[in-house]
């Protein structure tokens, strides 16, 4: 989905605002009915019996358009993925994982998220002005606090960053694909494998512990896969936007910066404003339907525009295209909606909440180092957000 730095393409508005249920290309070059308005984002995003997440054809491109994995393959990458599952399947698997993102054990981690936002404001300062802010603090942080929670060794996060960044790089050749979806695969395997051999206290050790029985080694790795991947992408480019968002409108900025009861309101409101995921997961209708009165036939693609829906005055906020951190716009879409719900919300949550003020008050005179321009943008990427951030104080 295109987007003027923080803007969603204007296209998407005026569908919006028309009622309009228009068939577009996705980025597989397949078409798809676009669903645009906050009430129908969320009709979708609830009824799994009719928009379904569990077919293969919302997963990948257009047969032919190059190398395509082996059917043992497509298992192994859909197994434990609880984005490619439907209930009753994605309720078992989530069920496994609930009590461990609860708000209660997330409020555990805390102490030890802060200690995390301290030390990397400390690598910020070291590198000193110009420093690129993704780096040295919107990267490490949530793919540090990721890794703990997993098991999984920080010096690996180098390699695997680089991965799953280039994983959601929609406009890679489907070869390069593919084989980066091999590479990850076996090394979140090799995770497991430490798992079952001595598991530890995290959350790939506990369902070694708990759920052995009831979980493959394909699930497993799955389930590993799909937390490493979201518990950092999403996180660090939320931490990189949003700081720019913040430096680029000052009165915001200065406002988190003075009051300590806004950090929460603030989160919400950027997720709301920037909706860093384009559409989520693409649906298959699994029978003849319609949104909107716009008959959509069975086996059809649909996408959900997250950011066209948060900027719908449905949503609840006055003025929905301006950024105003005082409102908390808990109405959005930012995590999904229904079952799909994002998993991690409160712990992404808490570590936004954690980093935004503490980095505008160890920095009273943050700003972006010379402008960021848009070969500084994550373009072509399922999650939008910044290759790098320079910024200087």
């Amino acid at each position: 989905m295109r987007r003027d730095r923080f803007v969603p393409d204007p296209e998407l508005g005026r569908h919006r605002d028309a009622g309009d249920v228009p068939v577009v290309r996705n980025a597989f070059g397949l078409d798809a009915y676009l669903i645009t308005r906050w009430e129908d984002v969320r009709e979708v995003l609830s009824d799994t019996t009719t928009f379904s997440n569990a077919s293969r054809k919302g997963s990948g491109a257009r047969p032919g358009s190059g190398p395509e994995p082996t059917e043992e393959e497509i298992a192994e990458f859909r197994a434990g993925n609880l984005l490619a599952q439907d209930p009753p399947e994605h309720s078992r698997l989530r069920k496994m994982l609930t009590r461990e993102f609860t708000q209660r054990r997330m409020a555990r981690l805390e102490p030890r998220i802060t200690e995390i936002v301290e030390e990397h404001l400390d690598a910020l300062e070291k590198a000193g002005p110009g420093a690129d802010l993704v780096r040295e603090f919107a990267l490490p942080i949530p793919s540090l606090v990721i890794c703990e929670l997993l098991g999984v060794p920080y010096s690996d996060r180098d390699e695997f960053s680089e991965r799953s960044s280039k994983l959601l790089d929609l406009s890679l050749p489907r070869e390069e694909q593919l084989e980066l979806s091999r590479e990850n695969q076996a090394y979140m395997s090799g995770l497991v494998d430490r798992a079952i051999a001595d598991p530890g206290e995290d959350i790939l050790g506990m369902l070694v512990r708990e759920h052995r029985d009831d979980l493959t080694h394909a699930e497993l790795t799955g389930i590993a896969s799909l937390l490493l991947i979201a518990g950092h992408e999403t996180t660090s480019n939320m931490l990189a936007l949003g700081t720019l968002a913040l430096l680029e409108h000052p009165e915001q900025a200065d406002a988190v910066r003075a009051d300590p009861d806004l950090a929460r309101p603030a989160v919400e409101e950027l997720l709301r404003w920037l909706s860093i995921v384009h559409t989520g997961v693409p649906r298959v209708t699994t029978r003849d339907t319609e949104v909107r009165g716009v008959p959509i036939p069975a086996d059809s693609l649909v996408l959900c525009s997250l950011p066209a829906a948060n900027r719908d005055t449905a949503v609840g906020a006055e003025d929905p295209e301006r950024l105003d951190v005082r409102r908390g716009s808990a109405g959005h879409v930012a995590f999904g909606h229904g079952v799909h719900h994002c998993l991690g919300a409160p712990l992404a949550r808490m570590e936004m909440a954690a980093a935004f003020p503490a980095l505008l008050r160890r920095f009273p005179t943050l700003a972006v180092h010379g402008e960021a321009s848009s070969s500084d943008f994550r373009a072509y990427h399922f999650v939008y957000g910044m290759h790098s951030l320079r910024v200087t104080w």
